[in-house]
């Protein structure tokens, strides 16, 4: 009988002898109480309490945690708009003691302060200030945090303005002032573009006007010098300038009429073909050359009487 009784006693006693024993993960504080008193606090590793007295009252976790917090505000130029401030906690190794004791729920209680800095900081800028100075807000927040959070225990790592988010007429507002600035700059380059292709084209054809007229001037230069050799080509066989200048135009009117003749894709052209034409040809020419002769010596004598 006696030995029946000692089996449930052994057993009992191993339960309490194995309860002695407990494991703290890594980055973990475990608070130990003793009659409902703070005891200890036990760190990573195989630890052991009093079976009965001691008891496990809670555990933090060392590692360094984040809490989102969305606040609906109103900036300067009256637009409301929403802010997602990520914070990134940590408890203070040395401090659980002040985490665990004194603070019931410390996400409130910094979401608490972050509504409070926010609705302070934002309501001072404008909603574009509020995109290019997010960093100050963020500073503005965590510095606020840091100086409560320390005495409970918490250390702030940083604060981060992760999200903006004005009403969505404000935005398709902003959108459509972005795109009309786009536009605007865009014409501007078009424009740009195509009064340089204007200038350049113009460019272009006066350098081509220019050579045309080059060419032109350099050809005539030839033909003329061309017909001088040949006028003096005949005055040494005996034909005079006259005969000469006759028989190089019959010359070329028949050249002409060859050339016309042999391109295949030439239009109708009617030109006087007796032998008489380039006699004809001849002296309109010299009666047109003394016309000219005429008519601008006597522009020379009335412009040398109005200049006396």
């Amino acid at each position: 009988m006696g030995d029946y009784l000692l089996i449930p006693v052994a057993l009992i006693g191993l339960l309490i002898l194995f309860s002695s024993f407990f494991i703290v993960k890594q980055q973990t504080a475990v608070v130990i109480e003793r009659f409902g008193k703070f005891q200890s606090v036990r760190n990573s590793g195989l630890q052991m309490k009093i079976p009965l007295v001691d008891r496990i009252s809670g555990r933090l976790s060392l590692k360094i945690q984040q809490l989102d917090v969305i606040v609906e505000t109103k900036t300067l130029d009256d637009v409301f708009t929403k802010l997602k401030i990520s914070v990134q906690y940590v408890v203070i190794r040395d401090k659980v003691y002040d985490a665990f004791y004194k603070l019931e729920y410390p996400h409130d209680q910094i979401t608490s302060y972050v509504f409070d800095v926010v609705r302070a900081e934002v309501p001072k800028m404008k909603l574009d200030d509020v995109f290019v100075k997010k960093d100050d807000i963020a500073i503005a927040v965590k510095g606020e945090l840091q100086e409560a959070m320390i005495n409970y225990g918490f250390g702030i790592i940083k604060t981060l303005v992760t999200d903006i988010d004005p009403d969505a007429q404000v935005k398709e507002a902003m959108n459509r002032i972005n795109a009309s600035e786009r536009e605007k700059i865009a014409a501007q380059f078009e424009g740009d573009a195509a009064r340089i292709l204007i200038v350049e084209k113009a460019k272009a054809e006066a350098e081509s006007k220019r050579l045309q007229g080059q060419g032109i001037a350099d050809q005539r230069r030839e033909i003329a010098r061309g017909l001088e050799e040949s006028v003096e080509v005949l005055n040494k066989v005996g034909i005079n300038s006259q005969e000469a200048s006759a028989l190089i135009v019959v010359t070329q009117h028949y050249d002409t009429l060859q050339s016309i003749g042999a391109e295949t894709n030439s239009n109708l052209i009617l030109l006087p073909n007796s032998p008489q034409a380039g006699s004809d040809m001849l002296n309109d020419m010299v009666a047109s050359f003394t016309a000219s002769n005429m008519i601008g010596e006597s522009m020379k004598v009335q412009n040398d009487k109005t200049k006396k």
